[in-house]
């Protein structure tokens, strides 16, 4: 008996999930080879799920020369790590904790640690800086 073929799905149609990081965030690793690392943020793909953090997950990549006369070039770099790897991390408190979204009293939505109450999103912090110094002008 024949067996139907079965189509995969085109990969496009994938779901993008939304980051609990960002770039720039300092985070920690909680599981994997470099558990226990710290490092910031260098970029977030939100369509895998996954995140480039500063020296973590470090692997060589050989070049080959790509001109006349050029060597070649063994190149360590980072790569991608799945984002439910890392948790966000208080450098004051030197401690790892989830995030959760509150409002400040001006009525901004903003990120904050769950443990330390700190508040994550600088955006804030230097609008507000800005508007105060405009307004002492």
């Amino acid at each position: 008996m024949a067996r139907a073929k079965v189509k995969a799905k085109p990969r496009g149609n994938r779901a993008v999930f939304k980051m609990h990081v960002r770039t720039g965030d300092l985070v920690k690793v909680i599981s994997g080879s470099d558990k226990g690392a710290i490092g910031k943020v260098l970029a977030v793909f939100p369509d895998t799920s996954r995140v480039t953090v500063e020296s973590v997950n470090l692997k060589t990549k050989h070049v080959k020369p790509q001109r006349d006369g050029e060597s070649g070039q063994i190149i360590t770099r980072e790569f991608p790590i799945h984002s439910s790897k890392v948790m966000l991390y208080s450098e004051k408190e030197k401690v790892a904790s989830r995030s959760c979204h509150t409002f400040t009293s001006e009525g901004k939505k903003v990120r904050m640690l769950k443990k330390t109450g700190e508040i994550l999103d600088n955006s804030f912090l230097t609008k507000t800086r800005r508007s105060k110094d405009a307004d002492a002008n």
